[in-house]
């Protein structure tokens, strides 16, 4: 459920309540079927950036609106709320699905695997709206997966800012570890070109 701020962001400085900004591992954020490689990274930044489009945005690929994005952590975090930005012209997910601590999830996994919570979206184009987690459930977490299924009928997705809220625990992550995707995917096991106009996206 989505809950408006209820004090001025000017007067008040959203950034340092709670923002785990600091707490994700970027260079490790990936996305399936985004337009431009990498370009996921740019929509984690903080909180006073959010409407900054200067330094980029998150793009699907033409005609398949279909987000996944993986977010590992530097140490253990708590979610308590999730905010997105997303573009204009009915291309601002308007669904989010959430899945925890599952490296490697592609678009066949997240037909089968139930999430630990979903979100109906709204259009957020000013950035005020955020959706509350179900907290208990979000104790923990090494890494986050959001799955963004559809839109609100724009030929791709697009989203700008991407905000977690919570807290970090002292348990810290092993920061010379990689996150391994597969080098050489198995084309059974993914969309294919033709489905999604890309593939999948490596650093």
């Amino acid at each position: 459920m989505a809950c408006l701020h209820d004090h001025s962001c000017e007067d008040h400085n959203c950034a340092a309540d709670w923002s785990l900004f600091n707490h994700i591992d970027i260079p490790k954020v990936v996305a399936l079927n985004e337009s431009v490689a990498g370009s996921v990274k740019s929509v984690f930044k903080p909180w006073e950036q959010r409407l900054d489009t200067s330094g980029g945005f998150l793009e699907s690929n033409e005609g398949d609106p279909e987000l996944i994005i993986f977010i590992p952590f530097t140490s253990d975090v708590k979610i308590k709320s999730i905010s997105v930005v997303g573009g204009a012209d009915g291309t601002s997910p308007s669904r989010m699905r959430a899945f925890i601590n599952r490296e490697g999830i592609d678009f066949n996994d997240v037909q089968n695997i139930q999430p630990v919570q979903e979100w109906e979206l709204a259009e957020n184009l000013q950035g005020v709206l955020e959706y509350q987690t179900r907290y208990s459930r979000f104790q923990g977490v090494a890494n986050l997966t959001l799955h963004f299924p559809e839109n609100f009928g724009g030929d791709t997705s697009k989203i700008y800012y991407i905000g977690l809220r919570g807290e970090a625990t002292q348990n810290k992550r092993d920061v010379v570890a990689t996150i391994v995707y597969e080098v050489m995917p198995n084309p059974s096991d993914h969309k294919t070109k033709s489905e999604t106009g890309g593939g999948f996206s490596h650093e």
